[in-house]
């Protein structure tokens, strides 16, 4: 059985049963506030920018309902040790090609969250390093594009897509909160 998520993920082979997903259907003020309340708090220890943040989040899970962030609890698409299960997804690589990848489980989109900032201020095993750029960016533009420069996504496009969704949903107010 295959099950299409938002964008390019799949589950592969694996029956879900309905008591497993989250029940929560989230308006996108909603969903923008929930994240918000979680990210802002890290911004200072962490060095994210919220609207980088969220934007991601809103990009990588559909508003929360991709079957990854349903299912995983995996609001930024974060590769990684699993549960064992493999999910197929589109990378860009001079042309778009599909693998199989294990992403990331999480028991609450905060665990999530806290996840995501910490891997970018921490970075990777190999690159401790690998996201100083997007914590040391000007700007929620700059920071976009050092995600993309950092290898966070393939897309090419990736920075444009995080942009557009911090400029249509206002999500830079995010920033100067404390």
């Amino acid at each position: 059985m295959t099950l299409t998520f938002f964008g390019t993920i799949a589950l592969i082979g694996q029956t879900i049963e309905k008591d497993t997903e989250r029940e929560t259907d989230w308006t996108k003020e909603e969903f923008i506030k929930e994240v918000a309340s979680y990210v802002v708090p890290l911004k200072s220890s962490h060095g994210i920018r919220p609207s980088v943040a969220i934007a991601q989040a809103i990009l990588e899970s559909n508003w929360g309902q991709s079957g990854l962030s349903r299912q995983e609890n995996n609001y930024f698409g974060i590769k990684g040790q699993s549960n064992g299960r493999q999910y197929k997804t589109r990378e860009y690589e001079e042309e778009w090609t599909e693998v199989f990848a294990s992403f990331r489980s999480y028991p609450s989109l905060e665990a999530s969250v806290r996840d995501y900032a910490e891997l970018i201020s921490g970075g990777t095993k190999w690159n401790p390093k690998l996201y100083r750029d997007v914590q040391e960016a000007s700007s929620y533009q700059e920071a976009a594009q050092a995600l993309y420069s950092a290898g966070y996504a393939t897309d090419p496009s990736y920075p444009k897509k995080v942009i557009d969704i911090i400029e249509t949903y206002d999500l830079d107010r995010f920033d100067n909160k404390n």
